[in-house]
């Protein structure tokens, strides 16, 4: 790799004298060397000492089943710990979402998007996924940080075509290139993806009623070296994605409306359209035993939903709502690392951010009276809070003729974080990481809380590491997805709450302890094979705990909390290299529950929460156990691979013979996906190297439920992807 890069950059002094020619080779080679240097300054201003780290590399990336035509969260599925959901959403320790990503250590402010990739797997050098008991550095969003060290010019020069497709009508083409060019070095991705399976299908069929995509995704990467010392870098991304919203056949309308025939269920034509850009700008400076990272970013993110145009959401749900939600943030990022002396390295830095949010719905409704003894009123008088569980109303649709109400809203949202923590290495296998954070946050809620941090990190043997940590976690809400809802311009109407309470979702605070260990077993007869054990444990207390649900047909998530929530779990990991072969394994076992719905209560039934008011439930997104693994074997030039994911199902409401509900109280069956691919590089006279791939996605056809439709806050059933052959082939060039 260093020589193809050394004569990409020498390419211009080809017909030079050797001395000449030496002398580029030489200032190449110093490029490289200060390249280098600048990286692991840039990787040693953070550390994840204590933390839980998972390391996904580019090679790892194309070793599996799709490689890098598979989604982002695909790969982050292969994870220890690491749960998939309906809409490509995951779930780490029980976590709901709550992910933070990261490019080069510049964080990426969260958007709105439900459906769409923003990151193409094309982009990534490697992928760290960090959990546990996080130190300082990493707050406000702690459920796991996806940290991508990007590709560079520098070190990947040269670029690649591609075309994949295959069942579904799925059509991927993609190209990315890299290179230096006047001081700067850059790398460049972007793909194009359609396909008739754009979002779970909700009945299992293979390719649902209404179910296509396009998207489209892009993404550019460019540093230019300024001295031995300091770099600036430049990221921008883009990413265009329109779903069809998938039918299901045989529903029946519940809701007449004058002058309108139903349309079949399978026939209804709603829409989703997200777009999101982002882009930072930064600077940084290895200088001595001071390294510092500055960056400004920004990002926009839109979702628009568009319901079908005859009103059909309407004669099946009682409403139809056309809703855009839009969020503009931008902040400023420092990260600074000093090493004191041999046994101190002190970390600090700040974060401030800026968001500006827009949500617009205009909803048709249907006349409808209350058919309870109180109704409640317009405003009601404080000492009479409407629509309590105890105390909760029904409607009945009273007219035929629809009416709007347009329920629209503008709010800024600001968050400022700062952080200090010192690394000290007591003894040569004994290191500390302890430190303190602040946050303070100001939207449709506010609050603030100080932190601390602390991790143990001891190397008893060699190849042995044991980690114990406790953190302080303060986690915000999303405010780019608190919702707008005034509850009493819906009373008389078809979208009536049988509850009106409505309180503000708010900050969650938690206590996390994680403790591990992990294992590696080297073979002294061939060097680099290599066997790693892991093992680790968690317990996380909350208070106020976060959660979303969706409510509603827009696909879009709601925050709320939970009074008490209290999470734990056990996870067990499994590394080989040996050569030709490669295998994982990962398996974890989680438990996670919640009592007393404490905000946006209008979203639920009266008798969801008086149970819940009494009762710890299960977590929705929460899976008692979880599993996933793959393995990869090189032979003459082809690679085989099989990767599988394994659980036993989210959670679902659960009916018991005398007919009382429990929220939560099941789950889905059991499942397991079972994915292979084969690929082979060759090189031709005519046209050079390229390679072949071809890949079966659920290679047994396993029929297997995401989500039943039921529990709280599940908006709708969900299957896993049925079987798919795909194609495809890669042209690489200089």
């Amino acid at each position: 790799m260093i020589r193809r890069i050394l004569f990409a950059g020498a390419a211009g002094a080809a017909l030079c004298s050797g001395a000449a020619h030496a002398q580029a080779v030489t200032g190449t080679e110093t490029v490289t060397v200060t390249a280098q240097k600048l990286n692991e300054a840039r990787n040693g201003i953070q550390t994840q000492l204590g933390a839980s780290t998972y390391t996904i590399t580019e090679n790892a990336i194309a070793a599996m089943p799709g490689g890098a035509n598979n989604s982002f969260n695909q790969l982050i599925l292969q994870a220890p710990g690491v749960v998939q959901d309906q809409f490509g959403q995951l779930h780490i320790r029980a976590e709901h979402n709550a992910l933070q990503y990261r490019l080069n250590g510049v964080i990426l402010p969260e958007g709105i998007s439900v459906f769409s990739q923003t990151l193409d797997p094309r982009l990534a050098g490697s992928i760290k996924l960090i959990t546990g008991a996080l130190p300082a550095e990493y707050g406000l969003i702690t459920g796991g940080i996806v940290d991508v060290q990007t590709k560079s010019g520098l070190f990947d020069s040269g670029g690649e075509v591609a075309m994949y497709g295959g069942s579904h009508g799925q059509i991927q083409p993609s190209a990315s290139f890299g290179g230096s060019k006047s001081g700067w070095n850059y790398f460049v991705t972007g793909d194009y993806l359609q396909s008739d399976v754009g979002i779970d299908s909700p009945d299992g069929s293979a390719v649902p009623f209404h179910d296509f995509t396009t998207q489209y995704h892009a993404f550019g990467y460019a540093e230019n070296i300024i001295d031995q010392n300091s770099r600036i870098a430049v990221m921008l991304g883009s990413s265009h994605d329109n779903f069809e919203i998938p039918d299901q056949f045989g529903q029946m309308p519940q809701f007449p409306i004058d002058g309108i025939t139903p349309t079949p269920s399978q026939l209804i034509d709603s829409n989703q359209h997200e777009i999101t850009h982002f882009g930072s700008v930064s600077y940084l400076r290895s200088d001595g035993p001071f390294n510092f990272q500055i960056s400004a970013f920004g990002r926009y993110s839109s979702l628009a939903y568009s319901p079908d145009p005859n009103l059909a959401d309407l004669s099946y749900l009682g409403i139809s709502q056309l809703a855009y939600k839009r969020d503009i943030g931008y902040g400023l990022q420092f990260d600074g690392a000093y090493k004191l002396n041999d046994a101190h390295t002190l970390r600090a830095g700040f974060l401030a951010q800026q968001d500006d949010i827009e949500s617009n719905t205009t909803a048709q409704v249907l006349p409808a009276t209350c058919a309870t003894p109180i109704c409640p009123l317009p405003s009601p008088p404080a000492a009479f809070p409407p629509g309590t569980p105890e105390n909760p109303f029904t409607w009945a649709q009273s007219a035929n003729t629809p009416f709007t109400i347009v329920d629209n809203s503008q709010k800024g949202s600001s968050s400022f974080s700062v952080y200090l923590q010192d690394e000290w290495q007591i003894l040569k296998q004994l290191t500390l990481n302890y430190g303190v954070r602040y946050d303070r946050y100001t939207s449709f809620s506010e609050g603030n809380a100080v932190s601390p941090r602390a991790n143990l990190v001891w190397k008893p043997l060699d190849g042995t590491t044991i980690h114990a940590g406790y953190a302080r976690y303060f986690s915000p809400p999303p405010v780019e997805l608190v919702g707008s809802v005034s509850v009493n311009k819906f009373l008389n109407s078809t979208a009536a709450p049988a509850v009106t309470l409505d309180d503000t979702p708010v900050a969650e605070h938690a206590n996390y302890y994680d403790v591990g260990a992990e294992q590696q077993l080297s073979n002294a007869i061939n060097d680099g094979d290599a066997l790693t054990l892991g093992v680790d444990s968690f317990l996380k207390l909350s208070h106020d705990l976060l959660d979303e649900g969706q409510f509603g047909a827009p696909i879009i998530l709601t925050p709320f909390n939970y009074k008490r929530g209290k999470q734990y779990g056990l996870e067990l990991s499994m590394n080989y290299d040996s050569g030709p072969y490669s295998m994982y394994g990962n398996i974890a076992f989680d438990q996670a529950a919640g009592k007393d719905i404490v905000s946006s209560q209008f979203n639920f039934g009266a008798d969801e929460l008086l149970y819940i008011r009494d009762h710890y439930i299960q977590l929705d997104h929460m899976q008692a156990m979880t599993a996933s693994g793959g393995v990869s074997y090189l032979w003459s030039g082809t690679r085989f691979s099989l990767d599988m994911l394994a659980g036993t199902g989210l959670r679902r409401q659960l009916v018991l013979p005398g007919g009382q509900v429990i929220p939560n109280g099941g789950h889905v069956p059991a499942y397991a996906q079972v994915n292979f691919g084969v690929s082979h590089g060759f090189t031709l006279p005519a046209i050079g190297d390229f390679e072949v791939r071809f890949d079966v996605i659920n290679l047994l056809d396993a029929e297997y439920q995401i989500r039943s439709g039921t529990g709280v806050g599940v908006g709708q059933p969900s299957f896993g992807p049925r079987r798919g052959f795909f194609a495809g082939i890669t042209k690489a060039f200089d």
